[in-house]
């Protein structure tokens, strides 16, 4: 028992370092949950841990990348494989696992179809995918070798065939095949994630081979599929923010006591002034001016910066928007009342080439166009939000055009989506622009969430 006690505390320790926020009252539910549940099915106490620890739906991909690493599905080569030697190149054993593995592919359609691929992925990284005689600290076992050497994706037009003999579209079996040669793709790189965790632990994964929950993904890295799904967060993230600020609004509401209406009310019980009365608080909404680096990797970051203020609009009195690469162009008209976000990111793309002269990114020279051309964007009443990595490419940084710009504003904030610990090596000017505006780690939708509260 003292082992399964372990391992549920090593799976929830790897939950919370991968991004998900995992309380204590949430063990304890996982545990009353389990307690109840039958443990002879792998899939029901999945379903357990599940409904106690996430959520929301972004977060399973990393939940059940983590469960099945802590709780393997098998243990030792894989029933389908037991006891067989890693493959050596030999092109008719390659031919028919593969003729093997498009029938299994074309035939799917029950429970027992997807364990017949289960065993398959399973068999595939033990005869295909194995590296013995690799160096310390390397892993026997790779989905990648695997993944090259049979080539799933090559199956696409059988499958297709096959699907189209059965009745499909042409656009629907491409897509059904997609889906399947996806699935099975998912399903070899979880069998080498077992096999690497019983070889080296499961905490080895945990730290290496699984990504962070979307929320968490820093936009530098992330993957094209990761935008897609960042970008159906935006909103969401919008709504929350919105709900928060104006639960915190209303609790703030009251303004300073009005002390000659307290007195006057106290008179009716006796001069004891049983209720306070306050004058009305003003309100008071920022004019927010952002600039945006829009070059190379940075570009992704200034998009979900500026998608999730559009969606958040109404919470400041104006907002106008500036992209720059070494020149300024001005996209505050792409963000239109209803415009579908899809539609607002294209013209944004579109509109990349306006933001640029050479090519090069200067931040020096962009500081000093936006100076003369859009210098009356900024005064008392607005924030100034400056987005990107401070590197220059080695140009003059303009310190003093951007303390004029800082200066003639009421707030001026930096966010710079690299980690810390990368600043100010090569080219970045991090700490020196940081002396002049205030710098901010904002590496993902959550520090960018938590940033955006903040200056509301």
């Amino acid at each position: 028992m003292s082992g399964l006690v372990d391992r549920h505390i090593s799976f929830l320790e790897a939950l919370r370092a991968a991004g998900m926020p995992v309380s204590l009252a949430e063990d304890l539910d996982a545990v009353a949950a389990l307690r109840a549940l039958d443990w002879d099915s792998r899939e029901v106490v999945r379903a357990g841990y599940a409904a106690t620890l996430v959520k929301k739906q972004s977060q399973r991909p990393t939940f059940d990348v983590l469960f099945d690493v802590y709780f393997p599905r098998m243990v030792g080569d894989g029933a389908a494989a037991a006891g067989r030697e890693p493959e050596v190149d030999n092109g008719g054993a390659l031919a028919d696992f593969r003729d093997e593995l498009a029938d299994a592919l074309t035939e799917l359609g029950g429970d027992g179809d997807e364990q017949a691929l289960l065993d398959l992925a399973a068999e595939m990284v033990a005869r295909f995918g194995a590296m013995p005689g690799r160096g310390p600290g390397l892993s026997s076992w790779s989905a990648y070798t695997a993944l090259q050497r049979v080539a799933p994706s090559e199956l696409v037009d059988r499958i297709v065939q096959a699907l189209l003999a059965g009745g499909r579209t042409d656009d629907e079996a491409r897509r059904e095949a997609g889906r399947r040669i996806g699935s099975f793709t998912g399903m070899v790189e979880a069998d080498a994630r077992r096999r690497i965790a019983e070889e080296k632990g499961p905490e080895h994964v945990a730290n290496v081979a699984v990504r962070p929950t979307i929320d968490r993904l820093d936009f530098t890295s992330a993957r094209r599929a990761d935008l897609e799904q960042m970008r159906r967060e935006i909103y969401p993230l919008a709504r929350r923010l919105a709900t928060r600020l104006t639960q915190e609004h209303h609790a703030r509401r009251r303004g300073p006591l009005d002390f000659r209406r307290t007195v006057r009310a106290s008179v009716s019980t006796g001069g004891v002034p049983l209720v306070t009365h306050h004058r009305p608080k003003r309100p008071h909404r920022t004019e927010l001016v952002v600039l945006c680096d829009v070059s190379g990797s940075v570009a992704n970051f200034a998009q979900f910066t500026l998608l999730l203020v559009y969606a958040l609009r109404d919470q400041f009195d104006k907002v106008r928007a500036f992209t720059f690469i070494d020149h300024v162009h001005e996209v505050t008209q792409h963000f239109r009342p209803g415009a579908d976000p899809a539609d607002v990111l294209a013209d944004l793309a579109a509109s990349t080439s306006h933001a640029a002269l050479w090519g090069r990114t200067n931040y020096g020279r962009a500081l000093t166009k936006f100076e003369e051309s859009y210098a009356d964007a900024l005064g008392p009443r607005s924030s100034l939000l400056i987005l990107g990595d401070a590197r220059s490419n080695y140009a003059d940084l303009h310190l003093d055009v951007l303390k004029r710009l800082a200066g003639s504003a009421r707030h001026a904030w930096w966010l710079n989506p690299e980690h810390r610990r990368h600043w100010d090596t090569g080219d970045s000017a991090a700490t020196r622009y940081g002396e002049v505006v205030p710098m901010v780690e904002c590496r993902n939708l959550t520090q960018l969430g938590e940033f955006v509260h903040d200056i509301l």
